[in-house]
């Protein structure tokens, strides 16, 4: 655990998260959102470890990479609701945890499935975790079943 008392990789996802808000708002290069975020962004004065930021930079950058794989996931599993429609920071948790079930098998689905509601609780409304939790269990199984 870190001095601010969450798990390293948690912290690791939030500034992922974080950076693809600003790729996605500020319709910046993600590798320039990266840059942005940790040098004028990162909360505290204390930086972070090299090992969160190589591990939330990968994440902003394969998310962004595998967009084209990652939205029809998404698409097909909601149902008349489009990825562009829904609400950014749902959309972006959705879009990272997707692409951590996509890529990282080590990391079991479960634990993925909870990180991104934990970041739902943070940055979005209860209403949201339920949507996410419900929408990564459905794509999980679809991943799954492949």
């Amino acid at each position: 655990m870190t001095r601010s008392g969450k798990d390293p990789r948690h912290r690791a996802r939030e500034s992922a998260l974080q950076i693809l808000y600003q790729w996605e708002i500020g319709r910046l290069d993600v590798a320039a959102a990266v840059d942005t975020f940790f040098a004028f962004q990162w909360p505290g004065s204390e930086p972070p470890s090299d090992q969160l930021r190589v591990f939330a930079a990968a994440l902003a950058r394969d998310t962004v990479d595998r967009l084209g794989s990652i939205d029809p996931l998404i698409a097909e599993t909601a149902e008349r609701w489009r990825p562009e429609r829904m609400a950014v920071v749902d959309r972006l948790i959705l879009r990272m945890a997707v692409c951590e079930l996509l890529r990282d098998a080590a990391t079991p689905a479960a634990v993925v499935i909870n990180e991104a509601l934990e970041l739902a609780r943070t940055f979005s409304t209860e209403d949201s975790v339920k949507f996410i939790n419900g929408m990564l269990d459905a794509i999980r199984k679809k991943i799954d079943g492949r």
